[in-house]
């Protein structure tokens, strides 16, 4: 089931200690382009997403769990979703996991990292990006959108789970958290003007 929110979440929501958050924006500029949508799943089936007004949000419960060190936060590409999160909220978001790093970190037999990519191999979730490029920032999301966004954080719970057991087998993880607990000083560099050229480039 997906449940849209105006704003902000319930109080009264609890989600867990692993949260998989996605979000979805006007374009892929964070200087540039506006935070509409927040998807949140405590892995259960059910998505959670927040639609942020134009003008800018008060989302004390959002902030919250975003911020909460109790609760991990899980994330595609997070370098990206924090980003949008920092410049448009306010916060840096942590503890976080992102699946894509672990990917690059275990999955070096391949060069495809994408959500879709990992849905497929490990989840056998045949994902649809179809809503990939929409209006965002519509009034009225319609029932494609939301099903779309709701898609990108229903199975990145069990995505984690199969990278988890591959991290460890293969002696990566304390590598791939020390990654993960870096990317809000990475996602900060971007804001600033260091994702190109990359600080860390030659």
């Amino acid at each position: 089931m997906n449940t849209l929110y105006q704003g902000d979440l319930p109080a009264d929501l609890d989600l867990g200690s692993v949260v998989a958050i996605d979000t979805e924006t006007m374009g892929l500029d964070p200087r540039r382009d506006r935070l509409c949508l927040v998807q949140l799943s405590s892995g259960d089936g059910n998505s959670h997403l927040v639609q942020l007004p134009r003008t800018g949000a008060n989302c004390p419960n959002l902030i919250h769990l975003l911020t909460n060190p109790k609760v991990l936060k899980l994330f595609h590409f997070a370098r990206f979703d924090i980003g949008m999160i920092h410049k448009h909220l306010g916060v840096v978001t942590a503890p976080i996991y992102c699946t894509k790093i672990a990917s690059k970190l275990i999955r070096t037999y391949t060069d495809r990292h994408g959500l879709k990519d990992l849905a497929k191999d490990l989840a056998g979730i045949d994902l649809s990006k179809q809503q990939q490029s929409s209006d965002w920032g519509a009034a009225d999301l319609n029932e494609a959108q939301l099903a779309y966004a709701a898609s990108d954080v229903l199975y990145l719970h069990q995505i984690k789970g199969r990278l988890d057991e591959i991290l460890i087998r293969e002696g990566r993880m304390d590598l791939a958290r020390r990654c993960f607990d870096f990317l809000p000083t990475r996602a900060e560099l971007d804001l600033l003007g260091w994702d190109e050229p990359d600080i860390f480039s030659h």
